[in-house]
Order: structure tokens, then C-alpha cells, then sequence
């Protein structure tokens, strides 16, 4: 006899794959790069490409390690709500949605604070990590919030639960309305919008909440962020590798 997988399981692996567009990568434009289709999926699985036509750049195990943390807090009922701190075109905000849609969750809501404009211009005489840094001269990182918004709408998860927080992080989000957070996960590039982020949010975040850094790996100013917060802080954060780039940890209960 066949095994089918419950409905829920199935619903959040073809939304995972949608998301990357694993479903239609071979009809991409410039497909398979280098000439090689099992590298191409491999680089897609990974998080290695920016998808031309899917909404996350994540990857499968980052984008499944979001699902796996999200089902640990609303089966530990660890208070507060899901949020993201650099979205681009919104694919693991979309994903947090579908899961607490898919789970029945009651009352938790989702939260995309982004500038939706792009990575702001570095300013090394105050965040010395990020001198150098482009990655505001990047046009396809510029996405606006409408767009994310329709994407949201794309996938039938658009609601009075998800919430928009609009303005660069050093600018705004401390006036955020947000008040209790189970999950953050930081996918912000840059030393000043990461170690801003937390400093902002970490007493929002419940006892045993979630931190995932989606560019430790990636990026040595996102690296030193968590290091000179851990000081800032007074604790040691014991960091779970999720795959090549991205990590997460817990707050400490106490």
C-alpha cells in the first residue's frame, strides 16, 4: 500500500518549493546555469541563487529549519509573534504565514520590517564592520512593499495578521508596535541593521524565543554583530548551524 502523506505536510512542501520555484526551475530563464541541471538544483536547494521568478532566496533547509522552529514554538506555547527583519520579496514571511495557517494557529501574527527600498548606504564612522559594504548599490534587492504584499496575495495568505513595519531599522523600528515576540529571524546583511535589530527587539522576544541569523555564515559584520551584542548582553549564545550561511539560537530562560 501506498504511504500518502497528511495533507499539512503536503501543503508545506509544495509551498516550500513554490516559494523557490524548485516546481519550474528548468523553465527559468538561462537554465541549467553552467550547463549542469543537477548543479542548478543543487544551488537552488541551497540558497546559492537569487531566484529570478521565486520570492525567497533562502533554500530548502533554511526555509525548512523556519518551518521546524515555528512548529517548536507553537508546541512549546512560547508567547508572541513571528517576525522578520529584511524580507525581500517576502518568501520566509510568506512561509511563516502558510505554516501558522496550515497548524490552525489561533492568534500569532507575522511582522515584515524592511525599508523597501534596499540596504541603506554604510556609515563606518559608526558601525566600523560594515566599511566597504555594497550592498545598497544592488537594484534587485530593492523591492517595494506593494509587491511583497501581492505576493503574499499570490499565495491566498494575505490578512489582518500580517503586518508591515516600513523604515531603515536605525530610523524606526524601535516605534514598531510589536510587543511580544516567539521568533525573529534576521536576514539583514549588514552589522548596523543586525546588531540594531536585536538591540531593539531582544526584549520583546519571549524566554526560549528563536534568533535566526540567515547571513552568519555569509557575512563577517553580521558574525561580529552577534559577537559584540553576546558582550553587549552578558551571554553567550550557543549557535545551531542550519547550513552553509544561516544559524539560530534561544534566549535564555532566564
Amino acid at each position: 500500500m501506498t504511504h500518502v502523506a497528511p495533507a499539512k505536510s503536503l501543503y508545506l512542501d509544495l509551498l516550500k518549493r513554490s516559494l523557490i520555484n524548485l516546481v519550474y526551475l528548468d523553465k527559468e530563464p538561462g537554465y541549467p546555469v553552467g550547463g549542469d541541471p543537477a548543479l542548478a538544483r543543487q544551488n537552488r536547494l541551497n540558497g546559492l541563487d537569487w531566484p529570478p521568478f521565486g520570492v525567497s532566496m533562502v533554500g530548502w533547509e533554511r526555509l525548512s529549519n523556519l518551518q521546524a522552529l515555528v512548529e517548536q514554538v507553537m508546541a512549546e506555547n512560547i508567547p508572541g509573534d513571528l517576525m522578520e527583519t529584511g524580507v525581500w520579496r517576502g518568501g520566509a514571511s510568506i512561509l511563516m504565514r502558510g505554516i501558522l495557517a496550515a497548524n490552525g494557529d489561533p492568534s500569532r501574527s507575522v511582522w515584515l520590517a524592511d525599508s523597501f527600498e534596499g540596504l541603506p548606504p554604510p556609515k563606518p564612522e559608526l558601525y566600523v564592520a560594515d566599511a566597504g559594504d555594497t550592498h545598497f548599490q544592488h537594484a534587485a534587492l530593492r523591492v517595494g512593499v506593494d509587491e511583497v504584499r501581492s505576493n503574499f496575495e499570490r499565495f491566498s495568505l494575505m490578512d489582518e495578521r500580517v503586518h508591515f513595519w516600513k523604515g531603515f531599522f536605525s530610523d524606526n523600528l524601535h516605534l514598531c508596535p510589536v510587543e511580544r515576540l516567539s521568533l525573529l529571524r534576521l536576514d539583514a546583511d549588514m552589522y548596523e541593521s543586525t546588531i540594531v535589530a536585536l538591540r531593539v527587539l531582544w526584549d520583546r522576544l519571549s524566554p526560549k524565543g528563536f534568533v535566526i541569523v540567515d547571513d552568519y555564515g555569509y557575512a563577517e559584520s553580521c558574525r561580529q554583530a552577534i559577537a559584540d551584542f553576546e558582550v553587549e548582553r552578558g551571554f553567550k549564545a550557543e549557535l545551531v548551524k542550519i547550513d552553509w550561511t544561516g544559524v539560530y539560537f534561544r534566549k535564555p530562560a532566564a
